[in-house]
């Protein structure tokens, strides 16, 4: 065990950086894994939570008020119906924000949907014009319990008496109402009701929908809700994150097991003669391997070690997203369980990779083999070196270019295992890439506007169309219309948009096909597309009310908006089936160079209370933690690529030493002997650069394109690097190989006579 101890202390000496830098990227990968963990709990979890205690309802249908919800409670497997509620679609303003809301007269607390109040009291009859909000409307209105709430336009007033938690989704400005409870005494206006459903079994949601809507009759259904939706839009942009956390630390861990591999495969290579001298003196197979395998795997313990102990304990003080999903995440049941199995099994798969290293470490002989000799700088010259040498270029660059390609096999695995990191690299770039479209170029991702105007009805569209129209930085104002649309089947609603005219077309962002333009056409989003089995060229049907609407899909557009489950056509469409159909809604175009929000603050206060403007929401800014991410992962994989470069460097310095003798025979000096080693290693890495780039790019698009189909908005979203930047990085590569190997290279070549010949022999 001493000597075993003393040959690990002493490869531990020779081998400083390679392996410090093996633990910072072992730290860096379990660290990934662990936050995407993490940022998976903190994505289902709490919604999971809030619907158990909340007892949510499954499936909520928005009726007219002569619906008999008394039918639904009836329906095989339905256990229980909340409601039917009143509701009221309204505006309300606190602190100069407004918000659009559906005012819903809860007249007890409800045993199904129950609001979990966070702040405040429940609703008292002593105060009949008392509301309770949901809390993501809530934190957008800056309200608090005992706050007043203004109706833009009327001179009601609301009191906050309460702030509530609920498993319905979440309010998003110009996309998804806010939640407001209130008495029916405060519910002036009803337009509808809303009914909810729990059901026995979940996974019949789709058939309970159908069932509803046949006995309610589908013109009395305006919208429905689900819970798989309602825990999509909960879980947002946090699953996203850690998806890409969770794929690059996967496949970092394979990289950085494919690095330790081929350092020890390397060492011991260059080790033979000592391993035989340790087989010699009673060192068995078995312990040869222990001392490979207990070395590298306690770098990867401490590297591990290191890592849970900085999450556990700094992880929620991370700011932002990161460190509340942490946070969330320590008070899981399986938060224990994770924090040691994921450690654990990255040093299990980096054990493994050692291992099967290590084996070739125990089948030395003995007795040392003779090396086989080969000729100066790799082995005979091919015939391309040789016309090269004809042509009087560099010795140094022709022999050095030869030595990175002439052991074909050692080459391709260095070249393949330097790639991979590289490649890696590539995909995180990309990722950065696209998200910096979505801010750069919003018109090209499905976004050609930058503000959305409602206004009440004190304001008429004439009336909306002058204040927009006074407004020089407005450039466009897009009259629209959407509503609720029962697709075939009659197991959901997606959004039909009415958006533009004919005269005014809406500038869509197409990814396949054209824009809709004549009678009965239509853009649709690939959530949409994927819901009702279609592609472009077909005709689909939907139901609006009691109204049939039957369109062409001309395209696909990316469209960010409801999951991509959107099918969007000119007003003039519309109108040809309800020619009284009115503006609901302005998609504003800005001229560049406008602020989003001082305009909106400026339209709003020219339309004294009666009009609402708010930005589009860019499904980007709910990713501003994945630059972090991408950097973070940049940085580890760096650290692995050069775990693997010093590998290399010192593979081919060793190897080297064997020419020294007749490379000064044939007159060259030291400084052509480093160069040769400084070529080989910069074609190395230079051919792994082109590698990476070219394998990279297009598995970046596919990567990136495939999430943007999952999630609705439809492939066409990646972004490339720009040449300048893969350039930079390719350049970065090999210059720092070369400067990394240019000592150990020149050490070498000036090493005595003596040395030299005690190497060769």
């Amino acid at each position: 065990m001493r000597a075993t101890l003393r040959w690990a202390h002493s490869d531990l000496r020779a081998h400083r950086g390679e392996a410090l830098f093996l633990v910072l990227a072992t730290a860096g990968i379990v660290a990934s894994l662990l936050l995407a963990t993490a940022l998976f709990g903190y994505a289902t979890n709490p919604w999971q939570r809030t619907f158990a205690e909340a007892r949510g309802a499954h499936v909520w249908l928005h009726t007219v008020p002569s619906a008999d919800a008394r039918a639904l409670a009836r329906l095989d497997g339905v256990s229980s119906v909340a409601g039917p509620y009143r509701t009221e679609s309204a505006a309300v303003a606190a602190r100069g924000t407004r918000a659009s809301v559906e005012l819903r007269a809860t007249p007890d607390l409800p045993s199904v949907g129950r609001p979990l109040l966070t702040a405040g009291h429940w609703l008292e009859p002593a105060a009949p014009d008392g509301v309770v909000l949901e809390s993501s409307l809530a934190r957008a209105l800056l309200a608090e319990p005992g706050d007043t709430l203004t109706l833009p336009g009327t001179a009601r007033t609301l009191t906050v008496e309460g702030i509530a938690d609920s498993a319905e989704p979440p309010y998003h400005p110009g996309d998804q109402p806010g939640l407001v409870w209130a008495l029916p005494s405060a519910v002036r206006a009803p337009a509808g009701q809303v009914i909810g459903l729990r059901l026995g079994d979940p996974a019949d949601t789709d058939y309970a929908v159908q069932r509803a809507v046949t006995v309610l009759g589908a013109s009395a259904v305006g919208e429905v809700s689900t819970w798989q939706q309602a825990r999509a839009e909960a879980q947002g942009d946090n699953r996203l994150l850690g998806q890409v956390l969770g794929l690059f630390g996967l496949a970092a861990l394979v990289a950085a097991g494919f690095a330790v591999h081929g350092a020890i495969a390397t060492r011991i290579r260059g080790h033979l003669r000592d391993l035989s001298v340790l087989k010699a003196i009673g060192f068995t197979p078995g312990q040869v391997v222990r001392v490979f395998l207990l070395q590298h795997l306690a770098y990867a313990l401490l590297g591990a070690v290191a890592a849970a102990a900085l999450t556990e304990g700094l992880g929620s003080r991370v700011p932002g997203r990161l460190g509340d999903a942490v946070g969330v995440w320590q008070g899981l049941p399986g938060h224990t369980l994770a924090v040691v199995a994921v450690p654990a099994g990255a040093v299990l798969f980096i054990g493994l990779t050692t291992g099967l290293a290590a084996w070739r470490a125990g089948r030395v002989p003995p007795v040392p083999v003779p090396r086989r000799t080969s000729g100066p700088a790799g082995g005979r010259l091919t015939g391309p070196a040789r016309r090269a040498l004809g042509l009087r270029l560099p010795a140094a660059l022709v022999l050095g270019c030869h030595k990175a390609f002439a052991g074909r096999g050692r080459s391709l695995a260095t070249v393949a295992r330097l790639t991979l990191p590289l490649l890696l690299i590539v995909v995180a770039l990309s990722a950065w890439t696209t998200i910096d479209r979505f801010h750069s170029s919003p018109e090209r991702v499905g976004l050609p506007t930058s503000l959305t105007a409602r206004s009440d009805s004190a304001l008429d569209a004439p009336g909306v169309r002058s204040v927009l129209d006074r407004d020089s930085r407005v450039t466009a104002a897009y009259p629209g219309v959407e509503v609720a649309a029962l697709v075939p089947g009659q197991t959901g609603t997606i959004a039909l948009r009415g958006v533009g005219t004919r005269a005014e077309p809406y500038p869509y962002a197409l990814a396949e096909g054209r824009a809709a333009r004549g009678p009965d056409e239509a853009v649709a989003g690939q959530g949409l597309l994927d819901l009702l089995h279609a592609r472009v060229g077909d005709w689909v049907r939907m139901t609006v009310g009691d109204r049939p609407q039957i369109l062409h899909i001309v395209g696909r557009g990316l469209e960010p908006r409801n999951a991509g489950r959107v099918v969007t056509t000119s007003l003039d469409t519309l109108r040809e089936n309800d020619p009284e159909l009115s503006p609901a809604f302005y998609e504003l175009r800005l001229r560049p160079g406008a602020d989003p929000r001082r305009v909106a603050a400026a339209l709003t206060s020219a339309g004294h209370g009666h009009l609402e403007v708010h930005p589009v929401a860019n499904p980007a800014d709910g990713l501003s933690p994945l630059r972090g991410v991408v950097a973070g992962l940049i940085a580890v994989l760096a650290l692995i690529g050069l775990v693997e470069l010093l590998t290399a460097i010192g593979g081919g310095v060793r190897e080297g030493e064997r020419d020294v003798l007749a490379l000064r025979a044939i007159g060259m000096s030291p400084r052509q002997i480093t160069a040769i080693t400084v070529t080989a290693t910069s074609c190395t890495t230079l051919a792994a650069v082109v590698a990476g780039t070219a394998l990279g790019l297009p598995l970046a698009r596919r990567l990136i394109d495939a999430q943007g189909g999952s999630s609705g908005i439809g492939a066409g979203i990646a972004q490339s690097p720009s040449p300048g930047l893969l350039l930079l990085l390719g350049s970065a590569a090999v210059l720092g190989a070369a400067a990394l190997a240019t000592l150990p290279a020149a050490r070498s070549a000036r090493r005595r006579l003596a040395d030299t010949l005690s190497a060769v022999a």
